[in-house]
């Protein structure tokens, strides 16, 4: 099991379309990767469950990974979200 916890760099936040990557680009993976924020976990594979963070700009979150791809996984995700989850960081 793989953890990290990332600043959110994002001026508007965690909005539906940065979510969408993200949920877009766990989806590939066969690890369980979960998303936490606030003391709140859920699945990163969920659009509405990553939504429900409400992850705004300065928010510390943690990825959680768990599966035969979890290091492939946490490379990837990790360079998405640092990288602004293609907008303007």
């Amino acid at each position: 099991m793989k953890k990290e916890s990332l600043t959110i760099t994002n001026p508007s936040g965690l909005h539906a379309r940065p979510v969408s990557k993200l949920v877009q680009a766990s989806s590939k993976f066969q690890s369980d990767i979960q998303i936490a924020a606030e003391g709140k976990r859920v699945n990163a594979k969920s659009i509405l469950g990553v939504m429900s963070l409400g992850i705004k700009m300065g928010d510390v979150v943690e990825l959680q990974i768990d599966g035969a791809d979890e290091l492939q996984a946490m490379q990837e995700l990790m360079q998405l979200i640092q990288s602004g989850l293609g907008e303007e960081a």
